[in-house]
């Protein structure tokens, strides 16, 4: 457990042991959407992750909550493989907490642009209102900023920032987060999806 000190919070700890001790958190999280401490500052942020539209080409599961629960059950699951699961398991359920800030609708289109950038930031203010280990904040908030950055990568977009993240982060981690976010789509080829993070983390190791 991170280091909270005279910050600690009954809701943090709650959902921290719910990350780390069930085969599916997303039966207790949804539960949550109930409780009226999830609808204020700060968890807030991720309550407004309901009702987040996505694109239903990339997300035909539906809003950025159903995305981000799928995701955290996919880590779950896979949370031993991390070094640390519980920095893996808070950046699976805060990945995508930049999308309420940044969702649009361009040209027809619902697009959430740098998300991860204010995802970022947005996290960082998350957990430093909760807790005060900082280590684990920015352990935290770089997998929040470069979870896309598989797709950046791959594609050699120009804003892949590669240099930040061997700096920042582990290859290993973003990868596995990397893994989660793609498989927290309902329309996902696992085989492509594996071929796409192996192709990653060649080029980020070679």
């Amino acid at each position: 457990m991170p280091q909270q000190s005279s910050k600690e919070n009954p809701l943090f700890n709650e959902i921290t042991k719910h990350l780390l001790e069930d085969e599916k958190p997303s039966l207790y999280l949804n539960g949550l959407l109930q409780d009226s401490r999830f609808s204020q500052y700060p968890f807030k942020m991720l309550y407004d992750l309901k009702g987040t539209k996505q694109s239903p080409e990339h997300h035909p599961e539906g809003d950025a909550w159903n995305h981000t629960l799928l995701v955290v059950d996919t880590a779950a699951k896979l949370k031993e493989l991390s070094k640390n699961p519980l920095i893996f398991m808070w950046a699976a359920l805060l990945h995508d907490i930049g999308k309420p800030r940044t969702t649009k609708i361009r040209k027809g289109k619902i697009t959430s642009y740098d998300h991860d950038k204010v995802g970022e930031k947005l996290a960082i203010e998350f957990l430093e209102s909760l807790v005060d280990d900082h280590e684990f904040i920015d352990e935290v908030t770089n997998l929040v900023r470069y979870h896309m950055h598989i797709l950046f990568v791959i594609r050699n977009l120009p804003y892949a920032d590669r240099k930040g993240l061997l700096k920042k982060t582990d290859v290993r981690e973003v990868a596995l987060l990397g893994y989660c976010d793609r498989m927290g789509r309902t329309n996902q080829d696992k085989r492509q999806v594996r071929k796409d993070i192996e192709q990653f983390y060649h080029i980020m190791t070679k």
